[in-house]
């Protein structure tokens, strides 16, 4: 194809589709019980230098229990999608993170993140590129199918496809321009679900935003879950098993795990205690001291919801309903 134009980011994680559809095919189909700790799981199958990814937008059904203890353990020069909100917002916090691909890392009606502000002003990020949040979710869709690119309209009407690193060619069949972005395979996952079995199975109810594609492109993967459920709850429903067992390597149960953030028919997201970060990130000193109260003097997510309080966790919950 005749490439037209190539956009200046950086590609911080170029796809080797034939090395990622080895890895899948020798990942286990085995119904193995895969029940850990946080601090398992993280310590197993996040590395310094992966590149990470968590799913969703804002602060909902954010795997906050998981970044909490990879900021616990000290994990260096990650690469990440930056496609959140108050989760990335600590892992740059945290000095965590080195390279990253933006779509939009802020805290919504609180403003910009000052975090990454401090992060690529200080030179701690080494590299960075633009993308939509659409583009984000199809290059996760084009390494779920196993392809190197996908083809997009969308990204041509933007200035943001000039600091990407996606490439305008001129389509073979229609000889008009088509914007090409590359395939997304990340190293480690990061979803928060609503409930899964112990062997992976998971399930999430209202919006399953790129959950099944963003599984489908991480080579490690790790679920966090509000509740641990036996099998057979997941057969009851198996149209709502968004993520099946065989691409999860880990299951932590992590009730509130979003915390402060909202678990959709589960809990509302706390606002004071988002807030109370949203004025922590507005210095790097009381980032600090945020992070040390709230995770580094924390052993662990049971530790930090004794220190939330249960009589606090409890008012943010939504009445019961029936799956």
């Amino acid at each position: 194809m005749n490439v037209i134009y190539s956009g200046i980011g950086t590609l911080i994680q170029p796809p080797d589709i034939d090395a990622f559809r080895e890895w899948n095919r020798n990942k286990t189909k085995a119904l193995v019980d895969k029940r850990m700790s946080e601090a398992e799981a993280v310590s197993r199958f996040v590395h310094d230098g992966d590149y990470i990814g968590t799913e969703l937008y804002g602060t909902v059904r954010c795997p906050m229990s998981l970044v909490r203890e990879i900021i616990r353990q000290k994990k260096r020069n990650l690469r990440l999608a930056g496609q959140g909100v108050m989760e990335l917002d600590m892992l740059l916090a945290a000095h965590t993170v080195s390279a990253v691909d933006i779509t939009y890392i802020g805290l919504e009606v609180y403003g910009v993140s000052n975090s990454l502000r401090r992060e690529i002003e200080g030179g701690r990020i080494e590299s960075f590129a633009d993308w939509s949040n659409a583009s984000i979710a199809w290059r996760f869709k084009a390494a779920a199918m196993g392809v190197p690119f996908i083809p997009v309209r969308s990204s041509l009407g933007s200035d943001t496809l000039q600091y990407s690193a996606a490439k305008v060619v001129e389509c073979p069949f229609t000889g008009k321009p088509i914007a090409l972005l590359p395939a997304l395979i990340l190293d480690v996952g990061l979803i928060h679900v609503h409930r899964a079995d112990r062997y992976g199975n998971a399930q999430i109810d209202g919006i399953s935003g790129f959950s099944a594609e963003m599984a489908r492109a991480s080579k490690r993967l790790i679920i966090s879950t509000e509740e641990i459920v036996d099998e057979d709850v997941i057969r009851q429903h198996p149209d709502r098993t968004i993520i099946p067992y065989y691409l999860v390597d880990a299951v932590v149960e992590a009730p509130f795990g979003s915390h402060p953030g909202e678990m959709c028919y589960l809990y509302r997201r706390d606002e004071e205690k988002i807030r109370e970060w949203v004025n922590a990130a507005e210095h790097e000193d009381s980032a600090q001291q945020y992070l040390h109260q709230y995770v580094y003097n924390v052993a662990d997510h049971q530790s930090y919801l004794d220190l939330i309080g249960r009589e606090r966790l409890t008012a943010l919950q939504y009445a019961k309903r029936e799956m």
